[in-house]
């Protein structure tokens, strides 16, 4: 049998080689700001071996004025772990440009430790995808406005006239004004599904219980398009209600568990993961200021079907973008136009085992002056 010596010294190596295959920089500051351990991407990130980068406190790797160092003294005074999302530590050491996503974590055993890991061109990026799909959203609007003055109108007379040929055709042509009348009505069908960006008016928001939400999606899901698959809850119990619109939310996440159940297809071992956790370190800027936004409500909705494709997921929220045969393309635009309103956002993380969209929402915070009258029970 090892000695608690031997296996803490096979620990310590295990932890390394650990650390190591993550690919991701992780470093380990002391009390005094001194980087005490750095793995192998560490490494590459700050061009310096482990030794050199013991040798300096991280206020001399990182740029004058840098929030991460402002980060590791919060991390230290409140002993609670902080994410935040595109900082900036560009310098002539670590590169133009260089933006990152930032983990701050203390060591309870180490006091005054703190570790950090960095995400270069992650988040970030979703969030300034996030912004293109909102813009991709305005643009819809302006188009669905113009759809609906100068399509409609003509379509009305198109099926009306099919209607008054029908009266007098043969079986045969009878068919042909079935046909000019179906695709009509299927166009200004499509037409109405897109009006629904035109609608600027503001949301009328209000505590919501985000699990009430969910399990609603869930019944309609279970007695309709999704009854042969499993779906499960991996809920916070503790949640704080979101600020949001009930009904919205619910298309949100109707959408949502749709095309997941369409992922699935007919796999009897498909399933469906609805999760909800609270993420009280996680803010994101605000374009066009200096502001930051707390985004702490997570919400998922996972499933294990067959994927996205690489090629498909940077434009995924885009309207019109979509792999189903009758599809419009336009579900999808509609969440992240909602979610976007709601000053949230939502990503979607794919590889072939399975898909998951994340959405990040505000909570509702109480006024001094109360809110008895937004209470969502007078709502439901």
């Amino acid at each position: 049998m090892n000695s608690p010596i031997g296996q803490g010294i096979e620990m310590a190596d295990a932890a390394h080689i650990v650390l190591n295959t993550i690919r991701r920089p992780v470093i380990m500051v002391d009390a005094e700001g001194f980087i005490t351990y750095a793995n192998a991407d560490a490494e590459d990130f700050f061009r310096s071996s482990a030794n050199m980068l013991a040798r300096n406190t991280l206020s001399k790797l990182i740029p004058f004025g840098s929030p991460l160092l402002t980060l590791v003294d919060q991390v230290r005074e409140r002993r609670a772990p902080v994410n935040e999302y595109r900082v900036d530590v560009s310098s002539p050491r670590l590169g133009i440009e260089k933006v990152v996503d930032l983990y701050v974590a203390p060591v309870p055993e180490f006091p005054g430790s703190v570790v950090v890991m960095f995400q270069e061109r992650s988040m970030a990026d979703k969030i300034d995808r996030q912004m293109t799909h909102r813009g991709a959203a305005r643009s819809v609007t302006g188009l669905a406005a113009m759809l609906a003055h100068e399509i409609k109108n003509p379509l009305s007379g198109i099926r009306g006239a099919a209607q008054l040929l029908e009266l007098s055709a043969s079986d045969e042509d009878r068919a042909l004004t079935r046909l000019i009348t179906d695709e009509t009505d299927r166009i200004v069908s499509l037409v109405d599904r897109m009006e629904v960006f035109s609608d600027e008016r503001p949301i009328d928001r209000y505590p919501v219980n985000i699990h009430v939400v969910l399990d609603h999606v869930k019944a309609i899901a279970k007695n309709g398009f999704a009854k042969k698959i499993k779906i499960m809850e991996e809920y916070d119990p503790s949640l704080p209600p979101v600020f949001a619109n009930r009904d919205q939310l619910i298309q949100v996440f109707l959408n949502l568990v749709k095309n997941a159940a369409e992922a699935i297809g007919s796999d009897p071992q498909g399933e469906i993961i609805l999760s909800t956790a609270f993420r009280p370190g996680i803010r994101v800027s605000v374009p066009g200021t200096q502001d930051r936004v707390s985004l702490p409500l997570e919400f998922c909705v996972r499933d294990n079907g067959s994927g996205v494709s690489e090629d498909i997921l940077p434009i995924l929220f885009d309207p019109f973008i979509t792999t189903k045969p009758n599809g419009s393309g336009l579900g999808l635009a509609l969440v992240a136009k909602i979610v976007g309103e709601h000053g949230g956002i939502i990503e979607c993380d794919s590889t072939p085992r399975g898909t998951t969209f994340r959405i990040l929402m505000p909570a509702w915070k109480e006024t001094p002056f109360g809110n008895d009258d937004d209470s969502e029970g007078d709502r439901k």
